[in-house]
């Protein structure tokens, strides 16, 4: 399985929910190889013991056509961690847009899974289209959209949805993909409004677990911790725990 976690808009836990839904997996017991592919490398800090030289990221991928298995970094209680660098900003414009770039990050994951990689990918991906979210997205099976509960937000989730119809002639199928309300407070009216516009636009598309806005998430990557070595009984830890439950229940994870 391997699973993009993808919006164009940035705010709405994109990185969090990755890293969070990776060891929830590892916790039941399927540890997970985790992709940084944002420039801006926040998965990346929250591991911490990355090392900062950029031929030992995944920009080397591109730039050298390194082999994953060689720059993978441990996490314990997630898995391991490709980490990102800055450099990945100059992808688009050092490599342009061919079917070889596009398409790079696919064969890179091919091959560590033929040497006996992980059997989960999650990878989080730069919040704009570009040449790195085309390569999440032809490498990837399936498509998480976390969409946090406003109403900019509500429209970005109308555009994700424009942009990944529109790559469906190229790829030649249908991108799986599940919206993921996250940042949910349950005080406000604003948050079950844009849950049932939601629900109305995109049906069964829709997780019915929601991410709640707490402090416990918010305060994890600071710290550089998921959610359940932070504080295993937060709300967040259960929302995250349904989470990927529902997932796996759709054998959508």
């Amino acid at each position: 399985m391997r699973m993009a976690v993808f919006n164009q808009k940035g705010g709405v836990g994109k990185t969090t929910t990755a890293l969070n839904l990776a060891a929830a997996l590892a916790s039941n017991n399927a540890p997970t190889l985790m992709v940084d592919l944002d420039p801006q490398a926040h998965l990346t800090a929250i591991h911490g013991k990355a090392l900062g030289e950029s031929h030992h990221s995944v920009f080397a991928l591109y730039q050298d056509n390194r082999l994953l298995e060689e720059l993978a970094l441990v996490w314990e209680g997630v898995g391991r961690l490709i980490p990102a660098h800055a450099e990945l900003i100059k992808v688009d414009s050092i490599f342009g847009k061919g079917p070889a770039i596009l398409n790079r990050l696919n064969i890179g994951l091919q091959t560590l899974e033929a040497a006996g990689g992980e059997g989960s990918v999650i990878i989080d991906c730069c919040p704009f289209l570009g040449v790195l979210s085309l390569n999440a997205i032809f490498a990837s099976d399936r498509i998480l959209v976390p969409v946090s509960s406003d109403y900019l937000s509500l429209r970005g989730a109308l555009q994700i949805e424009h942009t990944l119809k529109a790559l469906e002639p190229v790829l030649k199928r249908r991108i799986e993909r599940r919206y993921l309300l996250t940042r949910f407070d349950r005080r406000r009216k604003m948050s079950f409004e844009v849950q049932t516009r939601l629900r109305e636009q995109f049906g069964a598309e829709l997780c019915e677990t929601v991410i709640s806005e707490t402090v416990a998430v918010a305060e994890a990557p600071a710290l550089s911790l998921d959610i359940f070595r932070h504080n295993p009984t937060s709300r967040g830890a259960i929302d995250y725990m349904e989470l990927m439950e529902e997932l796996r229940a759709a054998r959508f994870l």
